[in-house]
């Protein structure tokens, strides 16, 4: 498995993009997970945001992180597309962070749906609308070859039954799964549960703990948390993470496990990865 990180570990130190590739570097670390803006905004401009827009040339981008020995895993677009914005807002942005990663050699794209219940719709209607927003992103990921992941985050996503119809709204090899272990958990599910019956169609996953005290508050309440505040391993999500690790490499996964959690300007995130690599090895998994 490649070891990956999202950059929105380090948006609290107001990092640039670079400043993260020069932390993976130093961590050989070689992958990495960004958002896209599909525009820009003032924290872009200054340097203070750890994301990319589509207005930087992912050319250079490109070329800047060969020089760092690192690459994309997945660039982030997950505007929610379960409702009626997501037909008008989310799939240009998809779309235009599609060509994006061509040019930037990422190989996935990862959307997914909205915290909530849609308002105005019914559950079938707004499936309805998934299913034609995702048919237009697939028929542009086939073009492109690039991988679109539904991410585990929201309403319908951790909805075990209703992910299985998302994961066949196209008849396409490129519609796939992003599984999120900690949102799998915070939604009062069980990230082992997705491994089990998704492990075929999984292409990329967020590896994210749960601290106690977040688990208490919000477990049951919540579809998806933005960021976890504890170092993966410290929290009461690390055992279902290691027993999804090895279920999904049995089952033959050899792709991205990106940490996502809060990086205190490193030392958080440096802790999660010992622990990663600590597992990894426990389980006899290959790091790539």
């Amino acid at each position: 498995m490649q070891i990956s990180f999202h950059t929105d570990a380090f948006c609290s130190a107001f990092w640039t993009f670079e400043k993260c590739l020069e932390w993976a570097e130093k961590n050989a670390v070689h992958h990495i997970e960004c958002g896209l803006i599909d525009g820009t905004s003032w924290m872009h401009g200054l340097g203070y945001l750890p994301h990319l827009s589509v207005v930087d040339d992912p050319l250079r981008i490109r070329r800047t992180m060969e020089r760092h020995g690192v690459r994309f895993s997945q660039i982030d677009a997950a505007f929610p597309l379960s409702g009626m914005d997501g037909l008008f807002y989310g799939v240009p942005y998809v779309l235009n962070a599609l060509r994006f990663a061509k040019l930037a050699d990422c190989p996935r794209v990862c959307t997914t749906d909205g915290l909530e219940k849609p308002e105005g719709l019914d559950d079938d209607e707004a499936m309805a609308l998934m299913k034609r927003a995702y048919q237009r992103i697939v028929d542009a990921a086939e073009l492109y070859e690039i991988d679109i992941t539904i991410e585990i985050h929201g309403y319908f996503t951790n909805n075990i039954n209703r992910l299985g119809e998302m994961l066949e709204f196209a008849d396409s090899s490129r519609l796939r799964l992003n599984l999120d272990t900690g949102n799998s958990f915070i939604a009062g599910g069980n990230p082992i549960d997705f491994a089990n019956r998704f492990a075929k169609k999984v292409s990329h996953v967020h590896v994210k703990d749960v601290s106690k005290e977040l688990a208490e508050q919000c477990r049951g309440n919540d579809t998806g948390i933005a960021m976890s505040h504890s170092a993966i391993g410290d929290g009461v999500n690390a055992d279902n993470i290691r027993q999804t690790l090895e279920i999904l490499y049995q089952s033959g996964f050899n792709g991205p496990i990106s940490m996502e959690c809060e990086g205190q300007g490193g030392p958080l995130i440096e802790r999660s990865l010992g622990w990663i690599r600590k597992t990894l090895n426990e389980l006899g998994i290959p790091e790539e």
